[in-house]
């Protein structure tokens, strides 16, 4: 098996983990790469064993069969804007503490490798969102896990989003911005703006404004098949848009819309993994006197 590992700023106590992971790939017969950061982090401490080898170009990752993404959720999603449509599984291990994606911890490291190994895991296909835009974006890096959001910048006023679906008009939010988030991202920024939770194979988008003027305002849960476009009004002549963790600044002439990839984010879930059971451990469900 060939695996990459993907890393980003990780702490020295956690080095030693990633050394003893690459050993365990070995002993069993896989060849292992890590990322260039990754690697040339090592390689100034010394440690690494001569056979592992830095992925030199994204051309590198047609061999790959699993990526194993180490820290918190934000480095899987950057992992997965570094596969794209390679669709490589994905496995997160968490070295941060809420970890809804990289569900892997510290101690539970060597039994995931054997059942990695072993082939004892399922796979889960998350949707994607897309951007569409009228002037490029994101170096082409137009997709991402968890959501789409269009921000105010450099203001303290409000913007209006005029929003539509499918070409019908839905609403103009009077906000400080609007999020649109696929099911993976619904316990994220969205959660935050007081979305609802999404179980992670639905086949929906949510709308949810941030910080909407007006009080009857509410997310919306839409099918992912929908186009949602929009229009942008504000005092400022420069507003913020993101994907999961890049941004980037527009004016109000770009036109935007998003829809669902054509292609998807594959996730190694193994077999006594539960998402609701997650749901409970990280929003501390339950914990009442009366339960």
């Amino acid at each position: 098996m060939n695996i990459l590992l993907h890393g980003i700023n990780i702490s020295a106590q956690f080095q030693t983990c990633i050394l003893q992971l690459i050993q365990a790939f070995e002993e069993k017969g896989s060849n292992v790469k890590l990322t260039k950061n990754l690697f040339n982090s090592f390689r100034k401490k010394g440690g690494l064993s001569p056979i592992v080898t830095p992925l030199n170009s994204k051309n590198d990752l047609a061999g790959i069969d699993v990526v194993i993404s180490i820290g918190g959720d934000g480095t899987l999603l950057d992992t997965i804007s570094l596969i794209g449509a390679y669709e490589i599984p994905v496995l997160g291990i968490n070295t941060g503490r809420m970890g809804f994606l990289a569900t892997i911890a510290k101690e539970d490291i060597k039994a995931a490798v054997k059942d990695l190994l072993e082939g004892h895991y399922a796979l889960e296909d998350r949707s994607l969102v897309r951007l569409e835009s009228s002037v490029p974006l994101f170096k082409g890096l137009n997709f991402g896990l968890n959501e789409f959001t269009i921000h105010k910048r450099d203001t303290s006023s409000m913007i209006t989003v005029h929003t539509y679906i499918d070409g019908d008009y839905l609403n103009s939010y009077w906000a400080d911005g609007i999020i649109v988030s696929t099911p993976t991202g619904s316990t994220g920024y969205s959660l935050s703006c007081g979305g609802p939770l999404i179980s992670p194979l639905a086949k929906n988008f949510v709308i949810t404004p941030v910080s909407p003027h007006n009080l009857n305002v509410r997310p919306i849960v839409v099918s992912d098949d929908s186009e949602i476009s929009f229009k942008i009004e504000g005092r400022s002549e420069k507003f913020l848009v993101s994907l999961d963790s890049r941004s980037a600044p527009i004016d109000a002439s770009v036109e935007l819309k998003v829809k669902k990839e054509l292609f998807v984010a594959k996730l190694v879930k193994f077999h006594n993994y539960s998402f609701f059971d997650t749901l409970r451990q990280k929003l501390n469900w339950g914990y009442d006197m009366r339960n």
